[in-house]
């Protein structure tokens, strides 16, 4: 049986008025903020404090968009007789987000939680120059992170925290017998 002529075209045409009775769900971009997923992947933030300059970042970086500079300084012993120690200090931190591809390695790596994701997703830029963020808007982008989300309830504590809790506890009950029982020695 062969195809009536124009078939297609009425079917298109079908198609297109179904489109046209149904309501829009277009979001108006910049009147509306767009409800983001709580892991959303924006822009990456710096909490400076944390930062040692330990250079696994940019080391792991698959497209060499990190880059720090530091210098030494000597430390003072904090004990007399002690000896002086060296630390890095941060000069640069940077991140061209020209050239990242948002992949996470760095923040994964990184051992003293430094670098966070924030969900922010409005950095464009005129000029592709400026796309390259110093350390002083990394650390601008640090307020825009989210809090972790809560544990699991069900979950079980910590083993860290089980034997600080434990430990805690301890020297609690130490100190409550010594204050009940004043002028007697500890046995222990």
């Amino acid at each position: 049986m062969a195809p009536v002529p124009g078939s297609g075209l009425a079917k298109g045409l079908a198609v297109t008025l179904r489109t046209m009775t149904r309501k829009t769900v277009t979001e108006q971009y910049p009147e509306a903020q767009p409800e983001l997923p709580p892991r959303t992947r924006g822009v990456i933030g710096l909490f400076e404090e944390n930062c040692t300059v330990c250079m696994l970042c940019a080391r792991e970086c698959p497209d060499w968009c990190i880059y720090i500079d530091s210098h030494k300084e000597t430390v003072p012993a904090a004990t007399p007789g002690g000896r002086d120690r060296s630390r890095n200090v941060l000069d640069r931190f940077a991140i061209d987000f020209a050239l990242c591809m948002y992949c996470g390695i760095c923040i994964e790596v990184c051992p003293f939680d430094a670098l966070f994701w924030s969900p922010e997703f409005e950095y464009a830029e005129t000029d592709i120059r400026d796309l390259t963020h110093e350390r002083d808007k990394l650390r601008e982008w640090m307020w825009t992170v989210p809090a972790p989300p809560a544990l699991d309830p069900g979950a079980e504590e910590p083993k860290e925290l089980a034997a600080a809790r434990k430990t805690a506890d301890k020297l609690a009950a130490q100190d409550q017998q010594r204050t009940d029982r004043p002028g007697q020695e500890d046995p222990s």
